[in-house]
């Protein structure tokens, strides 16, 4: 396996400043706490800035689940779905606010000593890493998950880049991951024996008003991670055959007011050219007053081609299951 990125840093900071760029592997934790100024704020701005999340998507020929525990400083939320490809639709859809702090836990160690805990009403979600393992433990109306992921074998990407209007952000994905397990919706039971994971563990300071395109999608031999919007081109990473390699801006060619229909997905370096076909989504708005969100996560298909190098020969990308968002907070 190979990769054009420096191995990833222990932290994210050092001497006051943000480790800012590209790296292969994990850091052991973010932990903003070493940033002086500019990058430093005071205690209250970061209280309400600082934004921490674990994304765990699951795909098979079967199904799509898609989860996140999330801690906004102020609030924290958690979701979960189950979208039936034979079905076209979805079997389970969940969500629920919390309190940060006693009802959400989330570590700042993304992937080794990672920790991401939710407690609802009547709602259990659980992410934790222990012995190389990741265990997932799901228990929510219409959706229950019982699962072990095993770390992937690439190595996953770690970016750190500077936030307009906020200070920093650090990110870890992973491409797919093995899993075992089962899932439980709508009456039937799904066997996840065959089905690929990723991860997305995000920490950050954000500013008020934050919005992104993406893209994820992860096969046994193609894995894409692409992101237009707050975070520039820090997160834009292909997995080609376990090699990790860094990918330009991305651009979304979509109609906001119709996200089933077709979109089309590139980027800048020439590296990556795909169709993306949605074959459901999940979506919710919500306005709080204080805060609001927009959310479209469609599921669906990736077609088209990318490749190692400019110049290097195309590789097809054929029906590559995986979502793409739209996304907008005030938060």
């Amino acid at each position: 396996m190979a990769t054009s990125l420096p191995p990833a840093p222990g932290h994210g900071v050092a001497d006051g400043a943000p480790l800012i760029g590209r790296y292969a592997g994990s850091p052991a934790q973010f932990d903003w706490r070493g940033l002086r100024a500019p990058w430093q704020h005071g205690p209250l701005w970061t209280r309400l800035h600082h934004k921490r999340w674990h994304y765990v998507g699951i795909a098979s020929s079967e199904l799509f689940i898609g989860l996140a525990i999330v801690d906004l400083g102020w609030t924290a939320t958690a979701f979960a779905y189950l979208f039936d490809r034979a079905q076209g639709r979805l079997l389970g859809d969940w969500s629920q606010d919390a309190l940060p702090g006693l009802q959400v836990q989330i570590a700042d160690a993304p992937l080794h000593g990672a920790r991401a805990r939710f407690r609802g009403l009547g709602s259990r979600l659980q992410l934790e890493e222990a012995r190389g393992q990741l265990q997932l433990a799901v228990d929510v109306r219409g959706l229950k998950v019982q699962a072990t992921l095993d770390l992937p074998t690439a190595p996953p990407l770690l970016a750190i880049g500077p936030i307009d209007g906020g200070s920093v952000h650090g990110t870890v994905k992973t491409t797919a991951m093995k899993i075992k397990g089962w899932a439980e919706a709508g009456g039937r039971r799904f066997a996840l024996d065959q089905a690929l994971a990723a991860l997305d563990a995000s920490n950050g300071l954000l500013a008020r008003h934050t919005a992104w395109r993406w893209a994820s999608a992860h096969g046994k031999n193609i894995g894409l991670n692409l992101q237009q919007g707050y975070f520039g081109t820090q997160e834009n990473a292909l997995w080609l055959d376990g090699d990790l390699i860094p990918l330009g801006a991305a651009h979304f060619e979509f109609d906001p007011a119709h996200p089933m229909q077709p979109w089309r997905i590139h980027t800048a370096d020439g590296l990556l050219d795909l169709q993306f076909t949605p074959e459901g989504l999940r979506a919710e708005d919500r306005n709080l007053l204080i805060a609001a969100s927009h959310y479209v996560q469609p599921i669906g298909r990736f077609n088209g081609w990318v490749r190692a190098a400019p110049g290097a020969p195309q590789r097809t990308v054929a029906d590559l299951l995986g979502v793409t968002e739209d996304h907008r907070s005030r938060w």
